[in-house]
């Protein structure tokens, strides 16, 4: 049984005041016979696309696929539709990672010369690189970041050759990111506030007209994360965590105000993936198995994508698309506003939107074309893990061998998911237009097309647009918004005018308080956000119009303006705060973004300079970098207070740093631990490996623990105690086991 023919669409003309748009109600396929130990032999892409399970009036077109790609893991798009696409092509060549660290990965540019959707012509647009990881295409130039690297890089192509030729360093960090290289930087992402966001470092981005790069270091950032990141219309970002088996979270609130995951925000049995294949090589090993042998839990999510298109039945759009290559699968979610909090939801029962039963699919990333359309990158290949998670000893490894898995390599596929129905878009033609031009492209109901024309005329920095700006943002069009005119949303097209103007440093207060009473509340929602350009320089009397929205009918509002009033230092600001506590009492949303806004000096690491500040200076700045160190990589899996990650079904991801006797023990096995990692049971339970971090310096393993140790009131770790132990376990590849490293 192949893409499945099976269900009815049901395209129900609404009557004029009922005001709603025709919906597609989709029915997803009939499951296959489960084959608990597939074959991993690899597959054209023809026969591949045979094995795809989708609902019924979706088809996989295929873009792009090898010899005219190799090991491709991110795309994106510049505004003339011209496709980047990264590629590791290092990544795990051999069952032990041989060679990873070699400078030989490129950057493609892929053109569809004939207009069919489907690639013709393969440029190397970068070559020699080391495992880029975050593409971020602005007008004539693209900015990459590669791995083991915080830097930002410029290159562009002056000679339109489709060959980049000038390289030049936009933002420079001198420290090494260190660990595991499925725990590093990703995203680069273009946010609708005019910032870049990336996962892990708590600092972003803003690529100025002038070509200068402004950096921002929030401390309350989120800093998890690992491979893919994506926003919603109104700047929410969406983050997963292969590691902490997190398929979605951080998507509450702006990440300007910090990580909030609201409890319950993943409905009942939304961790449950659904396959059609056994998958033999999960890291979990078989607790993460149903007895037919299919993956039980989300490990291996990846690269999600809210589908913001057009050319889809429009009850996909807004819905959160979250790849799991483990699990050989796309989940399809929806997002439910539940008084003010959003909750994510399986669009099917015990089903996925996508899934195959050819062992080598490896969804990596989803992403919104320019064309309407969702675009899958799929790396097509046999091992998906890290070596680190591979070595003697792994529950993979004997897997891998057994089946081959180490010898699927050098391949790759790009596809885009369609409707029988809905012809797409052709591609774009944006990077030659003025910004004049681009004004129109502000509404579109393509989310990409409203980000791109928003970045360009950003970075185009041309003022004579603003009164246009300025006039579209004051424009409340929206009767029959988007039944009779399908290609604007009226009310996103003023959040977007809105946010150029903020992008072109030109926030108009008038406008502003004028935005507050937008009978759309996204605009008013927009409106209160900029407001705090004012409040942040003092401004108190826009308190006075700010009061109004207590009382606003959206509870989204609402919260908007407790999350803003942090940034007033006025009384005014405080008193407002407790009126909506009072108002909102034991509403969990806004309750919290009011305590969040009442604190006055309440952040994590002032508590800790707090509690070291009796030590020496040079043990307060070695636990203060440990603390930075911890917050990029071991949150990940012992979470922000050192306590453990919770699984969904109870557990943790990993022990609690607090109270353990092998913190405040033995500082050589504390540091063996962290320079080759931990398998087995901790105290009688098990939980995932502890990754090998070696890789690091003495001082940064030195500075971890010594954080690590300070939180349970222990002293510091010298470097020199992490040296000896790197001495004495330099011939050990494996990870230990505590019955080994205690055994004596």
């Amino acid at each position: 049984m192949k893409i499945k023919n099976i269900s009815v669409l049901s395209l129900v003309l609404l009557t004029f005041f009922n005001c709603e748009k025709k919906e597609y109600v989709d029915k997803i396929y009939e499951k296959p016979e489960i084959v608990k130990d597939p074959s991993s032999a690899f597959l054209s892409p023809e026969e591949s696309m045979k094995t795809f399970y989708l609902p019924e009036g979706y088809r996989v077109e295929l873009v792009a696929s090898e010899p005219m790609i190799d090991e491709p893991v991110t795309i994106a798009w510049d505004g003339n539709g011209r496709m980047y696409v990264a590629e590791m092509n290092t990544y795990m060549q051999d069952v032990n990672g041989s060679g990873t660290n070699r400078n030989i990965s490129r950057i493609k540019m892929l053109e569809d010369l004939d207009g069919d959707g489907k690639m013709d012509k393969s440029t190397v647009f970068i070559d020699s690189l080391l495992l880029p990881r975050m593409i971020l295409p602005l007008e004539n130039e693209l900015i990459v970041n590669e791995t083991f690297s915080y830097d930002l890089w410029s290159y562009k192509d002056t000679d339109g050759d489709g060959v980049a030729d000038k390289k030049e360093r936009v933002y420079y960090n001198p420290n090494r990111r260190g660990g595991n290289l499925e725990h590093q930087q990703s995203g680069l992402i273009w946010n609708l506030d005019n910032w870049a966001y990336t996962t892990y470092n708590p600092v972003r981005f803003k690529f100025k007209s002038n070509g200068k790069v402004e950096v921002d270091s929030l401390e309350n950032m989120p800093n998890r994360g690992q491979w893919g990141l994506t926003q919603d219309d109104l700047g929410n970002m969406y983050y997963s965590s292969a590691g902490s088996e997190n398929p979605a979270y951080g998507f509450q609130q702006p990440p300007v105000y910090g990580e909030f995951n609201a409890k319950g925000r993943l409905a009942e049995g939304f961790v449950q993936p659904w396959p059609v294949v056994g998958t033999p090589d999960v890291q979990g090993g078989t607790k993460r198995l149903r007895e037919d042998g299919t993956l039980n839990h989300f490990t291996g999510t990846a690269g999600q994508e809210i589908y913001r298109g057009h050319k889809l039945p429009s009850d996909l759009y807004g819905d959160l698309f979250i790849p799991e290559p483990v699990g050989r699968l796309i989940r399809r979610a929806k997002i439910k506003n539940e008084n003010g909090k959003k909750v994510v939801y399986n669009a099917y029962d015990k089903a996925e939107f996508m899934a195959s039963t050819d062992l080598n699919f490896r969804p990596l990333q989803a992403k919104t074309g320019p064309d309407g359309a969702l675009y899958i990158v799929d790396m097509y290949r046999g091992i998906i893990q890290e070596s680190n998670w591979t070595k003697k000893g792994s529950f993979l490894r004997p897997v891998i061998e057994r089946k081959g898995l180490d010898k699927n390599i050098g391949k790759g596929r790009i596809y885009r998911i369609v409707h029988e129905d809905i012809a797409l878009d052709k591609k774009p033609n944006l990077i030659g237009k003025k910004a004049s031009e681009l004004i129109e492209y502000l509404g579109h109901r393509n989310g990409w097309y409203r980000n791109t024309a928003q970045k360009l005329i950003v970075l185009r920095g041309d003022t004579s647009v603003i009164p246009e700006l300025q006039a579209l943002a004051r424009d409340n069009t929206s009767f029959m918004d988007g039944l009779f005119n399908s290609d604007k949303d009226f009310g996103l097209e003023r959040v977007t005018a809105l946010w150029t103007l903020e992008g072109m440093d030109n926030i108009d207060k008038t406008l502003i308080t004028e935005k507050l009473q937008d009978e759309d509340y996204r605009v008013r929602l927009t409106a209160i956000r900029l407001s705090e350009n004012f409040l942040k320089a003092g401004d108190t009397d826009i308190l006075q119009d700010l009061e109004k929205v207590i009382s606003d009918v959206d509870v989204n509002v609402v919260n908007q303006l407790a999350l803003s009033l942090r940034y007033s230092k006025d009384k005014k600001a405080t008193e407002l705060l407790h009126v909506i506590n009072e108002k909102y009492e034991g509403h969990e949303i806004i309750s919290h973004a009011v305590v969040e806004s009442l604190k006055k000096d309440d952040s994590q690491l002032a508590q800790l300079k707090k509690k070291i500040s009796g030590r020496g200076l040079g043990s307060r700045l070695s636990i203060v970098n440990g603390y930075d160190s911890y917050k990029q990589l071991c949150i990940t899996c012992h979470g922000a207070d050192l306590k453990g990650i919770p699984t969904e079904d109870g557990g943790l991801i990993a022990p609690s740093l607090i109270g353990s006797a092998r913190v405040t023990g033995d500082k050589g096995i504390l540091s063996k631990i962290l320079l080759n990692g931990l398998i087995g049971p901790i105290e009688g339970k098990e939980y995932g490996i502890m990754m090998p971090l070696k890789d690091n310096s003495d001082q940064w393993i030195a500075d971890v623990l010594s954080y690590v140790r300070a939180m349970n009131d222990a002293d510091n770790v010298d470097r020199k105690v992490v040296r000896n132990a790197r001495a004495e376990s330099k011939d050990r590849e494996d990870y230990w086991t505590l019955e080994e490293l205690y055994k004596n």
